[in-house]
C-alpha cells in the first residue's frame, strides 16, 4: 500500500496579497477611510479570526468584502489585541481578590509593530498592489502603508480562515 504524504508548501502558493497598515485609529474608522478611497464596501464580520491554541483562543475583528464581478475578496484584519486575564493573588491579602493582568496577542506576532492588514484574495493580474498603496497612503491619519513580503510572513497558517 503506498503513502501519500502532503507538504504545508503545497499549499503555500495562495493567490492573496497583504498590505500592512501603521495608524492610530480604531478599526472602524481604518475600514470607513478604505471605503472611501478605494472601491471596496468593507463591512463587520459577525465572525472573529480565531487564533491560540486551545486553552486559550482569541477573538481577531476583522471587516470584509466580496468583489463578485472582479472574484476579489478583501478582509481588513486588526493585528493587536488587548487580552485580560484574571489570576488569583497567591499572596494572601485583606480582601483576597483576583488580579487582572492584561496580555498582548498578535495576529501574526512576527509584525508586531503594524496595526492592521489588509489582504486582498484574487488573481494577482487584477490586483495593483501598488495602486492600492497609494491611495491609502493618501489618508491623513495612517502613517505607513507597505505591501508585506510573504517570504517574511512565519505564521501564515493564520492567514487561512
Amino acid at each position: 500500500m503506498a503513502i501519500h504524504k502532503l507538504f504545508i508548501d503545497d499549499f503555500e502558493e495562495a493567490d492573496y496579497q497583504l498590505i500592512a497598515i501603521h495608524t492610530p485609529l480604531e478599526n472602524y474608522r481604518v475600514a470607513y477611510f478604505i471605503n472611501q478611497n478605494l472601491p471596496v464596501l468593507l463591512h463587520r464580520n459577525k465572525k472573529d479570526i480565531l487564533i491560540g491554541s486551545e486553552k486559550q483562543k482569541t477573538g481577531f475583528p476583522n471587516f470584509i468584502f466580496e468583489d463578485n464581478k472582479k472574484e476579489i475578496f478583501w478582509t481588513l484584519i486588526e493585528n493587536k489585541k488587548e487580552v485580560s486575564l484574571p489570576q488569583k493573588s497567591k499572596i494572601i491579602n485583606l480582601f483576597n481578590e483576583e488580579q487582572e493582568f492584561s496580555n498582548m496577542v498578535y495576529f501574526l506576532p512576527e509584525f508586531k509593530t503594524v496595526d492592521f492588514f489588509l489582504k486582498i484574495e484574487g488573481d494577482e493580474d487584477q490586483i495593483i498592489l501598488n495602486n492600492i498603496v497609494i491611495k491609502l497612503n493618501t489618508i491623513d491619519l495612517i502613517t505607513t502603508v507597505y505591501a508585506v513580503d510573504k517570504s517574511r510572513i512565519k505564521s501564515k497558517n493564520n492567514l487561512i480562515f
